[in-house]
Formats: C-alpha cells, structure tokens, sequence
C-alpha cells in the first residue's frame, strides 16, 4: 500500500508538469513574466486651455523635481536628514512621502517641484555626498495670463479617494491631476489624456535591475473657448474698480459678477467674479492655510464663482418677465394706460403696510407699458401684480412664474461648467416648501396678494445668479430663443485635428408678438437712450463723466436694485446691443452696492464703451 501510494503522488506530480507545460503553457508563461516585470503609469502632459484669439490661458510647463529613492533612504540613515537639509523641508514630510502609497515603489519619490538649476547642479555635483537624491523632470499647471479668467478656468489638484473611486474604469492613480472646477473639472476627460507606461524588470528582491519597455504618453486636448481675452481682462478690470470704489463711497459691496454673451448662439464672452485669486496657489498642493483663505466668508470667499454661483434678488430687472405675461396673456396691451401717482394702495386693505410707492417717490401720471420700462415705474408693476392677483381665476396664480421660467428665471441655464447655482422663482410652491423647511425664517407658508405684488416687480423670496440674468435678455435680444450659454467651442487634438465643436443648444422660446415685443424694446431702449431724460440709467450714461456714445453703439437694457432685509441694496444692470443686431449682452451684478443705475450700470456702460473700438474677434483653432 505504501509503494502503491508513493507511485500515485509521483504519477499525479507528472500529469500536473505535462500540463503545465504542455496545456496551460501560455498561462504561466504570463505568471512567470507578471513576477519579473513591474509596470509603472506615466501620466500624461495635460491639454492647454486656449481662448477664441489663441491665447493659452492654461498649458504645462516643464520643471526639474528632486526626487529621493525609496531603497536607498531604507538602507541609508543619512540619506532623509541629508535631503531635508539640502531641499529646506523637513524629515517628517519626506518620511510622509516616502510612506505615501500614490507613488510606485519602483520610482523615486517626488520630495519637490519646481527646483531651481542652482540646487539641481548641486545635486547632481554631489551624488556621492547624498546618496538616493536625484533631479527628474515633470510638468506642472501654468498661468501665462495670469489671474485671467481664474474663475472660469477653475482648478487643478490631485484626485481625492472619492474621484478615484468613481473614475478607476478610466485608468486614474492616486496622484494623477483632476480638474475640480470650471473648464479643467467639465473637460477633464478631454484634458488628461492618455498615460503612458514603462515596464520595469525585477529580481527576485523586487529590486529594479532594467526597463522592459516604454510606451509613450499621449497628450490631451486642447480645449478652445469662445472666451474674449480683452473683453474678459477689461471685465475684470472695471468690475474690480467699482467694487473698490463702493466701498470707498461706504458701501459694504462684498463680491459682484459680469457676464458678456452673444446672444445669437450663447456663446460666453466673458465672465468675470470678484473677489479673485491666483490660480499658482494650487500649483504644487495648496497651503491650508492659503485654502481657508480662498473659501473664507470673512475674505469675500475668493473661490466662489459669483457670476453662475452668487445668487442675488433680482429686482426691476425681474419686470421682463411680468411684462411679457402682462402682454402676452392678455391681461393689458401696450396702449393700456396706468395713472401713477407715486403710490399704490391695495384695495380692501388696511394698515401701513398696504401703500407701496415708487423707488423715488416720483409720480409719474398717465403712461403705458414703454415709459413704465424705462423708467423703471414700480407703480406700474405694483398694478400688473394685483391685477393677477384679482384675475387668478383667469390666468392662474403662477402666470408670471412662468413667463419667468422661459426666460430661464429658476432654470438651470445649461452652461458647461458644474457648481452652477439655479435659485428660484417666489410661487406659492416655494414659499410652502421654505416654510415647512424653516419656519422660523419663513413664518407665512401661505401664497397672498402683497407676495403677487412683492413677485411682480422682483422682490420678494426670488434668486437669480448674473448668468440667468444675463441668458434672460439675451433671450428677448435674439427674438426669443434661448441658448444654453457655452464656454468651450471645440476640441483640438495635439496634431491639429478638430475633435469636436460644440454647437450652439436651444432650450426653450419666448414667444412674443411683434407688437408686445416693439413695446417692451422701446421701453428697455428708453432706459438709456440719450433722446430720454426720464430713462433711469440716462444720468449714469450721459451726465456722470464724458456722454456716452450712443450713435456708435445703440443699447437698450435694465436698471434694477434690490431690496434685501437688514443689508444694503444690491445694484443690477442689463443691456443689449447693437439694437438692430445684438452682438452682446452684458450684465453685472453688484452685492450690497446701492442703485443699479449708480453702480452696475457703470460697468457696463465702460465695457459697451470699450468695445466700439474693441469689437470681439473670429474664433481661430490651433493650426486650423
């Protein structure tokens, strides 16, 4: 029985080693080579961001890093404290480092970026003197404009545990670069590129003793805007100023935003958020302290981006909507005539709170719908709102909310950055809804007249951000279609080739007939217009400073201010123009910064200044 079984055990011993080398011969093969090689990822050069003149608003450069090997510091016991002395940083970073399970064992690890030659020929004279440390080359995010569009352009810092998680079917590391804002975050797949990879051979202690092979990285995209650079910097520039001097002047003016479109495709010409920052804080890891500064409420939270995130009541500006619902429901036509008297009293109601009147206490008499735009007439709109109100039956309690909805009030705009801030439309729905999430904040759940009249003219519980404003007018601009605004304008391969162009993306229509739209447009022209003194941005644009030159470039728009409880009023301003054919519509949003005509209204008219003789330029795509 023993023999027996010891004649089995080599029997089977021998089938198993016929198959292996016979049948499974592939498949250890493969073991065998997977225990002798390692494979490293190499990432790849990130694709540059470019505006509509070619100009790089983000590439990469290249910088020498020192790096320290892994084997060297385990065998060495000089070798850290010789590092952190050379490099300035300290041994417990450099431990930290080494520790860190983001970079391969069979590569040195990255101790700092951005080494200058001096230090990198000191090190590489002294190889003897400290051993394990070495200069290598990589890449790192660039700004050669600087704070340029910061906002929009958004950030780039290594992927976190949750990124890589949802992104590891792509091939992502611990330590790859991720865009986690603006353009870098919404094009990032684009951008990355594709890694490549160097296959190492090991001995048996896992020591690397050659290079297998290499397989190039392949380069992103380049990501083209439909960004105006000048307009952009002049943007930046004015809105920057003003702010300052609100503040001067004893406003409180924390932040503020500036959109620029065209509103015959929804291209993003501009868009402007203060307070800013430098974009080099994220190069190479941000500081803690450097990143509670950027999100700190105290410093205006430079990291928000205010034109797509601020969100703001609206004010007069809001009047587009209930306009349009005034006319194209049917409640009045454009020659229906209101006596303004400077207030409105509710009927049927008693108490101090029943009588609104004008911002101005001005009395305007006899007018229609025209001179009630353009001089912005609070009573007007006080009317409309309770005609609704008594007319509910007829037209429904929310036919202003939803001519306000078309005009993308409330709606997500559909532009190609994330973190966009939607707001909403005050509705009975809504107040409902923020009664029963705070009612201390919202005591009155309920839905009535004042909140109609409040609504009517945009006060009340409505948020907005300067994006929404700004898609709202170029929507009417245009003839009422509404575009999804775009930031990007193609893709472009590093050879040249054109990956993708984005078209232009409809949302919705304002429908408007010829004679309602006549009647709303010579109001908003009456605004600015030189030929109307009563028009409530004609001081700002003709007797503050040199006049503005009209005759060049025809504009029609909105003042607006808003009310908010306990704070300062925040300043609004639209326009659009040429009228004839809209090529631009700017808005800007001011936050506790007085009149719309008084601040807001300033901005825009220098910008509208600015581009008579600085018109916006074609789109040009690299080497096409």
């Amino acid at each position: 029985m023993l023999g027996l079984s010891v004649v089995a055990l080599f029997s089977a011993l021998l089938v198993r080693l016929w198959y292996l080398s016979a049948v499974d011969h592939a498949a250890v093969k493969q073991v065998a080579v997977q225990t002798a090689t390692r494979v490293v990822q190499t990432p790849a050069p990130r694709g540059e961001i470019v505006a509509r003149g070619g100009q790089v608003l983000a590439g990469d450069k290249t910088v020498f890093v020192a790096t320290l090997s892994r084997q060297v510091a385990a065998t060495d016991p000089a070798a850290i404290p010789d590092a952190a002395s050379l490099l300035g940083i300290s041994q417990a970073a450099i431990k930290t480092a080494l520790e860190s399970a983001q970079y391969s064992y069979y590569q040195p690890v990255p101790l700092r970026f951005g080494i200058a030659n001096a230090l990198v020929l000191r090190i590489e004279e002294n190889a003897a003197r400290y051993p394990g440390l070495s200069v290598a080359l990589d890449s790192e995010r660039a700004y050669p404009d600087g704070q340029t569009a910061v906002h929009l352009l958004g950030y780039v810092s290594q992927i976190t545990s949750t990124e890589l998680r949802a992104f590891a079917k792509d091939g992502y590391q611990a330590g790859d670069p991720f865009g986690q804002s603006g353009v870098e975050a919404q094009y990032q797949a684009a951008l990355a590129g594709k890694p490549g990879s160097t296959t190492y051979a090991v001995d048996a202690a896992g020591q690397v003793v050659g290079v297998v092979r290499r397989v190039a990285p392949t380069p992103g995209d380049t990501v083209v805007l439909n960004l105006d650079v000048p307009l952009q910097q002049q943007a930046e520039k004015d809105l920057a100023a003003e702010i300052r001097a609100r503040r001067a002047a004893g406003q409180v003016a924390p932040n503020g935003a500036v959109v620029a479109l065209d509103p015959q495709n929804g291209h993003v010409l501009a868009m402007a958020s203060f307070p800013s920052y430098n974009p080099n804080e994220w190069v190479g890891g941000i500081s803690q302290a450097n990143f509670e500064k950027l999100v700190s409420a105290a410093d205006g939270a430079p990291l928000n981006n205010y034109a797509i995130q601020g969100l703001y009541t609206p004010g007069s500006t809001f009047k587009i909507a209930t306009a349009s619902a005034a006319l194209q429901d049917g409640l009045i036509t454009p020659s229906f005539v209101y006596d303004d008297t400077g207030r409105f009293t509710v009927p049927n109601c008693t108490g101090p709170h029943c009588t609104l009147h004008n911002a101005g206490y001005e009395a305007l008499g006899p007018i229609n719908i025209v001179p009630a735009i353009a001089a912005s007439d609070d009573d007007f709109f006080y009317n409309l709102g309770y005609l609704f109100w008594i007319n509910r039956a007829k037209y429904g309690v929310d036919a202003i909310q939803t001519w306000a909805n078309r005009y993308g009030y409330g709606e997500p705009t559909g532009i190609d950055l994330p973190g966009e801030s939607i707001g909403f439309v005050a509705s009975p729905q809504i107040d409902a809804a923020l009664h029963r999430e705070d009612p201390k904040a919202f005591p009155n759940g309920g839905w009535y007249v004042g909140d109609n009249l409040e609504m009517a003219f945009g006060q009340g519980a409505t948020l907005i951000s300067p994006l929404q404003l700004a898609d709202a007018y170029a929507t009417f601009a245009n003839g009422g279609t509404r575009y999804a605004p775009q930031v990007a304008a193609a893709l472009v391969s590093p050879t040249g080739k054109v990956v993708q162009r984005f078209a232009p993306k409809v949302l919705g229509h304002v429908q408007l007939s010829p004679v309602n739209r006549a009647a709303m447009l010579a109001g908003f022209e009456g605004a600015i217009t030189e030929a109307n003194p009563a028009g409530t941005a004609y001081g700002t644009f003709y007797q503050t400073g040199p006049p503005y030159p009209y005759a060049q470039m025809p504009i029609a728009g909105k003042t607006g201010t808003a009310s908010v409880q306990g704070k300062q009023p925040n300043s609004l301003f639209v326009a659009f123009g040429p009228v004839s054919h809209p090529r631009y519509v700017i808005a800007c949003v001011i936050s506790q910064a007085g009149y719309g005509a008084s601040a807001a209204a300033y901005v825009v008219r220098d910008l509208y200044q600015w581009l008579i003789t600085h018109p916006v330029g074609p789109l040009q795509l690299p080497n096409g």
